[in-house]
């Protein structure tokens, strides 16, 4: 009788904890966060490089009016990590293709490393 009610026990805790873990799933999304770090190809002269930079502006916020890009941003010290962005889109695939659409990584100022990552839904993200 001990023994069952111990496998009875045991088995209602597991339930609980997938019930609980299923919630805490839930209330959460994915979202892709790329690292944005100093390129090979910097050595432009001052006018292309402005001139990357504008293109690298306008496709952030192109991909922002469509909604898919979240957060931006460069970094304020001159390190190697150069930026952030934080793509809301359901493949790794489709934050590739933004990427490769930026004009800095086409011309080989800046390269990224992508990353999954999930927070609670209802906080600074939709």
């Amino acid at each position: 009788m001990m023994k069952r009610a111990f496998a009875l026990f045991i088995l209602l805790s597991i339930c609980f904890h997938l019930v609980k873990a299923q919630k805490e799933a839930d209330s959460l999304k994915s979202y892709y966060f790329v690292l944005l770090k100093k390129g090979p190809n910097r050595d432009q002269d001052s006018a292309t490089a402005a001139n990357i930079q504008k293109e690298h502006i306008e496709n952030i916020n192109r991909l922002a009016a469509l909604g898919k890009l979240n957060v931006a941003g460069p970094f304020l010290d001159d390190g190697d990590l150069r930026g952030i962005f934080i793509f809301d889109t359901p493949n790794e695939a489709e934050v590739k293709s933004f990427c490769e659409s930026d004009a800095a990584i086409k011309a080989g100022r800046l390269v990224y490393e992508i990353h999954s990552w999930m927070t609670q839904k209802g906080t600074c993200f939709k």
